[in-house]
């Protein structure tokens, strides 16, 4: 059991770690530009310069939301964990982890949101730039999304024995 508990909580804290640089980092889009090789996430649009992400007005509050959900995300998966290391040491022996769960499936529900508005408005979105495809970025918030699913789903059958 004890196993169990370090390897949830070692890939808990890779998926805290992961959806750290899949917000902060902006290769959620790469592509070519006149200029060469341009990359794009949720904030800035960099060639060999970074600069604000253009957006219309139209696409400005999807843009919002995305970010927003994605810090929620953020948020909700370190307060998950610290939930955990909590109730590791406060619940009695045969309780679960119900509360680490429910936490854990909110920030799965964010990062769905999130990257699903991002993938709906701005995927292949920009104007100017050519042969695009989804960065690192990208990649690594939708595998957050399956392992904060699966720490949900463990966080919420785990009994402590």
């Amino acid at each position: 059991m004890l196993v169990l508990l370090a390897g949830i909580f070692v890939v808990h804290i890779a998926t805290v770690i992961m959806l750290f640089i899949s917000t902060i980092a902006n290769v959620w889009m790469v592509g070519t530009s006149s200029v060469g090789k341009a990359s794009w996430g949720l904030w800035l649009l960099c060639n060999s310069t970074c600069r604000q992400l253009p957006v219309s007005s139209s696409n400005e509050a999807s843009l919002k939301a995305a970010q927003a959900f994605m810090i929620l995300s953020i948020i909700f998966s370190v307060i998950a964990l610290v939930m955990f290391i909590v109730q590791l040491f406060t619940l009695e022996k045969g309780k679960r982890f119900y509360i680490t769960g429910a936490i854990m499936l909110v920030c799965w529900v964010c990062i769905l949101i999130g990257a699903s508005i991002y993938t709906a408005r701005f995927t292949g979105n920009m104007v100017g730039l050519t042969n695009t495809h989804h960065g690192y970025s990208f990649i690594l918030a939708w595998i957050c999304f399956c392992f904060s699913f699966i720490i949900g789903i463990l966080y919420l059958v785990l009994r402590k024995k």
